[in-house]
């Protein structure tokens, strides 16, 4: 089968299309044929190397790999159909749509994934394309760890968004807005239109606005860029609020855990854990309207080289997509 696969750790040019062995399949898992998924944040920080400082030797040891990539396929997040069952599965049939999060391992970079049936697998929502289907998962399921999990979100409550066209960002301001909240959005000048499309109360440019100085406080404030610290952020929150910190490093990680802040409030960072009964909630918003993954472009598996040089940048709106096409010889 046709996989984008990466040797050794660089720029967007080592993931190269190579043919790779097919998966075989374990009594208990499905194939799933993809038709589409991303190039995300964190393949760019797996090809790149590029993690929050203090953890490249962790990240190596760890996650990625410490000489060479672990796992030379990429891709953490798909949307296609199920192929084949094994022996044991119950809860798939061949031919079932479905999106999934099987997050970084066998990666769906590729035309077929195997993968187990209580694995973070749901029914694709029904009103949605392939394409959107597969850009769900990565944004909404840190979206909700951080508001629903981490910060308890109530309705009600002021949140700002960080960073609110990016993949994170774009489904953190659907889902607070789902649960009930008054939310901002900080982005670029070119990104307000789209910010306020999706369901923001106010957008914010931060070329001309300064969050932290205007005297504005918030119940929530959720960084999806990596660019927010407690210091900056203190008098932007009220009197409990939560400091949320989707890209975090070590101090920050050991601040969230252990360091005590005026007025209760706090600082929350680290792994958010992730189910399929998150996916399926995802699932059942799309299909009711309130949730819908942004996508800048969708591109061709063969241009796999050219999505990491868009994700690179930092400039992308929502998810870039990836689409699959499959011929004989897989």
């Amino acid at each position: 089968m046709k996989a984008a696969v990466y040797r050794r750790y660089g720029p967007p040019e080592v993931v190269q299309i190579e043919n790779v062995k097919k998966p075989t399949l374990k009594k208990n898992e499905v194939l799933i044929k993809i038709h589409a998924t991303t190039v995300s944040a964190g393949d760019w920080r797996a090809r790149s190397l590029t993690v929050p400082k203090g953890f490249g030797l962790i990240a190596r040891i760890l996650i990625f790999g410490l000489l060479r990539p672990r796992h030379p396929i990429l891709g953490s997040e798909l949307a296609g159909e199920i192929e084949a069952v094994g022996t044991d599965v119950t809860k798939f049939k061949v031919g079932d749509q479905v999106f999934a999060f099987p997050g970084f391992g066998p990666g769906c970079h590729a035309e077929y994934i195997a993968m187990p049936e209580e694995g973070r697998i749901a029914p694709k929502p029904a009103n949605l394309s392939f394409e959107e289907a597969a850009a769900i998962s990565f944004g909404g399921t840190t979206a909700l760890g951080y508001l629903r999990d981490k910060a308890k979100i109530q309705r009600g409550e002021r949140v700002l968004i960080v960073g609110a066209s990016g993949t994170v960002g774009s489904a953190a301001v659907q889902l607070a807005k789902h649960f009930g909240a008054e939310v901002t959005g900080v982005c670029s000048t070119a990104n307000l239109e789209l910010v306020r499309s999706i369901g923001a109360d106010r957008a914010i440019d931060y070329t001309k606005e300064d969050f932290t100085q205007s005297g504005e406080t918030y119940d929530i404030i959720l960084d999806a860029t990596g660019d927010a610290s407690f210091p900056k952020c203190e008098n932007a929150l009220k009197p409990g609020g939560r400091l949320l910190l989707a890209v975090a490093n070590p101090p920050q990680m050991l601040e969230a855990a252990f360091g005590s802040k005026p007025d209760n409030k706090k600082v929350l960072a680290g792994h958010a854990k992730v189910t399929a009964a998150d996916l399926r909630l995802l699932k059942q918003l799309s299909e009711a309207g309130q949730f819908k993954p942004v996508i800048d472009r969708c591109l061709p598996l063969e241009k796999i080289v050219e999505a990491h040089a868009l994700v690179d940048t930092g400039r992308k709106k929502g998810s870039v997509v990836i689409t699959v096409s499959h011929d004989d010889r897989a």
